[in-house]
């Protein structure tokens, strides 16, 4: 399928998007996808999971470029192409140092949409923010890595989950940070919510969708072919919940739409990262539901957020209410992502929650009633979110104007597939 990928720096936009398409199509025929989780028989790399990564990484890329037709630049396609190669080649990866090699190359096509079509002149800091932390926390896991290859003498993920070996204090912390970072873990994570500021709808959309997933899932390798110490364990566990309801609380008093949704994302993957370290059927399941819904919750939110920041040229909440007497169509759609993502049912953020319950209940009774103030908080800020841009009286320098088609159809695009995907047997697990 990886030939179809080609194609595009020759052709035109509108052949770009049709091969965009029929990159899905392919992802899914041969990976035979069928979005099935089995809690009983949750295989170690199961083609499922490959393959759900694959295609939320193609499809969120392809409607990144479908929400921004009027870039057309060969540059401004190739970015994002060579971003998706990266990212295909990482989920398919069979071998720990290649899958670290390409894991850290995404970092490049995304810096490129950071700077090259960012909104602000600090988009150069925000760049410089994401690869410091990036590179600086991921430097001492090639160390680790290549040591662990000349011991055992292969790098093979199969062959590192049989030789699994308990592992200290300082290696654990090597092994996790780097992919923590990416995740990202609070206290880790203050160039995320610069990154989405400064970055286009694209790099926004992306970042969110699946270079997020980038970092679940290297915690997920990293859980199978190291192990994990105890006490790292549960510091990070503490600091994980902790960060999420700090998170939730920060929501409330941000100004910016896009730093807003940013600091939701630091609340999810709190609680991603908590499901990937207990490491039980339930929490597993329960990280992967949520990444899957955060994937395509996410990205929507920013788009919606991008269309309402075109109309009114700024993201601040004070000049961008009373939105809802301008354009009433699109603030419900943002009434929907904001109760899938405040986790109403039924939504698949739901399912995930109920899914990490018993798992922290296992953990410790702390644990879950963080967990209940992370739930709670969450639906306070978006309230917070909704109410904000669409009630009020509209600022005078706010004029409505017809909604493009793209502008509509986007938010019904998001819609659709994540509902699609309640035909999977997920109220079967219970």
């Amino acid at each position: 399928m990886f030939f179809l990928f080609l194609f595009p720096f020759t052709l035109s936009w509108s052949h770009s998007v049709f091969c965009f398409s029929l990159a899905v199509a392919s992802s899914m025929f041969f990976l035979k996808q069928n979005f099935s989780f089995s809690i009983s028989s949750f295989s170690f790399l199961s083609t499922e999971v490959i393959s759900m990564m694959i295609f939320l990484s193609v499809l969120t890329s392809f409607f990144s470029i479908l929400a921004t037709p009027t870039e057309k630049k060969y540059s401004y396609l190739m970015s994002i192409w060579i971003l998706v190669l990266f990212m295909i080649f990482t989920f398919s990866s069979s071998n720990l140092f290649s899958f670290y090699v390409f894991f850290e190359a995404s970092l490049v096509p995304t810096l490129i949409l950071i700077i090259g079509w960012g909104y602000q002149p600090e988009r150069l800091l925000s760049g410089t923010y994401m690869m410091l932390y990036t590179i600086l926390a991921s430097l001492p896991l090639l160390g680790l890595i290549l040591l662990q290859g000349y011991y055992v003498s292969s790098l093979s993920i199969n062959i590192l989950k049989i030789t699994l070996n308990s592992m200290s204090f300082l290696i654990s912390m090597v092994a996790y940070t780097a992919f923590l970072v990416k995740l990202p873990m609070y206290s880790l994570h203050l160039w995320l919510p610069k990154a989405h500021v400064e970055a286009p709808l694209a790099g926004s959309m992306i970042l969110a969708g699946v270079l997020l997933k980038l970092g679940g899932y290297g915690v997920f390798l990293m859980f199978n072919c190291f192990g994990v110490d105890p006490v790292f364990l549960n510091l990070v566990l503490s600091l994980s919940m902790f960060g999420a309801i700090v998170s939730c609380l920060v929501c409330f008093n941000q100004n910016d739409i896009k730093s807003l949704i940013a600091y939701s994302s630091v609340a999810h993957m709190g609680l991603v990262s908590c499901g990937l370290l207990i490491n039980t059927s339930w929490s597993v399941n329960s990280a992967l539901v949520m990444m899957l819904a955060h994937g395509f919750v996410s990205p929507a939110m920013f788009m919606i957020a991008f269309v309402f920041y075109s109309k009114s040229n700024t993201r601040s909440f004070p000049y961008m209410k009373g939105m809802l007497c301008l354009y009433p169509v699109l603030c419900l759609f943002l009434f929907i992502f904001c109760c899938l993502n405040m986790a109403a049912p039924p939504s698949l953020n739901l399912i995930s929650e109920l899914f990490a319950v018993p798992s922290l209940s296992m953990m410790s009774p702390f644990l879950l009633v963080f967990f209940g103030g992370v739930v709670f908080f969450s639906a306070g800020y978006n309230m917070f979110l909704y109410s904000s841009i669409s009630h009020g009286k509209p600022m005078c320098f706010v004029e409505a104007s017809t909604l493009k088609s793209n502008e509509l159809s986007m938010s019904l695009y998001f819609i659709l597939p994540y509902f699609f995907l309640f035909k999977v047997e997920l109220f079967l697990m219970v």
